[in-house]
């Protein structure tokens, strides 16, 4: 297996588990343009997205095949075994279709880059910090020397 493939679904891992996280075997059904719930949702849209191009790609025995996997690791989530499935599918599917490679890399955020999805009264995202402090009536205090 090609080791591109394999980064792949790493890098895909995250926001494939949102999406069944999310919205479970619904994933395929689930209107696209429905109202997303802020950032949360960003990372399981996305993963949804990914899932229904493999979907769309594959034939009536593997689309059936991918759907249980989905749903399995839904009802599962904490199974690896179940989630493995998961993923050997996408790698399957993968595997068999060089444009899906590129369709799926093309969906996933450039390698080395940073996405923080932050959401909610006084959250706080940042790459670099020393010191965050987020809250009412806050002292800080500095180092005793």
């Amino acid at each position: 297996m090609s080791a591109e493939i394999v980064q792949l679904v790493e890098q895909a891992g995250p926001y494939l588990s949102a999406a069944v996280g999310a919205y479970g075997a619904a994933v395929f059904s689930r209107a696209e343009d429905a109202v997303v719930d802020a950032a949360a949702d960003a990372t399981a849209s996305l993963g949804q997205r990914i899932l229904r191009a493999v979907w769309h790609r594959r034939d009536d025995q593997d689309r059936t095949a991918l759907e249980t996997a989905v749903r399995e690791a839904a009802e599962e989530p904490d199974d690896e075994d179940a989630v493995g499935a998961l993923r050997q599918q996408i790698k399957r599917a993968l595997r068999e279709d060089a444009e899906l490679v590129r369709e799926v890399a093309g969906l996933l955020p450039a390698q080395g880059g940073v996405t923080v999805n932050v959401s909610g009264t006084r959250a706080i995202g940042a790459q670099h910090i020393g010191l965050a402090v987020s809250g009412d009536n806050a002292t800080i205090h500095p180092p005793q020397q």
